[in-house]
């Protein structure tokens, strides 16, 4: 298995999660993340309890960056216990496979 960046896979988990978060403001933005909220919830079959308010510029924000930084940390631990973890393993595996067995 091959090394992962940590910083790198942060900041790729960054952006996915606060592109998704934007998308979110934008539906509600658009009047559109009722319906949304809504269709899932039945989906799940669950009668929605959640009504979206207004959209705010501020709070779409502060959505938008928590979710990155928060996205940044959390892959940033997934590409450093990935490397610790699994890339060591292989490593040893593989050396194992490819030590000459002695026979005594």
């Amino acid at each position: 298995m091959k090394r992962v960046r940590p910083r790198s896979f942060g900041f790729a988990f960054a952006v996915f999660l606060g592109a998704w978060h934007a998308l979110w403001a934008f539906l509600v933005w658009a009047g559109a993340a009722q319906w949304l909220l809504d269709f899932i919830f039945r989906l799940h079959m669950i009668a929605p309890p959640y009504h979206v308010t207004a959209f705010n510029l501020a709070t779409a924000t502060g959505l938008v960056l928590t979710t990155a930084g928060i996205g940044y940390v959390s892959g940033w631990f997934i590409g450093f216990v990935w490397n610790v973890l699994l890339v060591r393993r292989a490593a040893n595996w593989q050396l194992e496979q490819h030590e000459p067995r002695h026979a005594h």
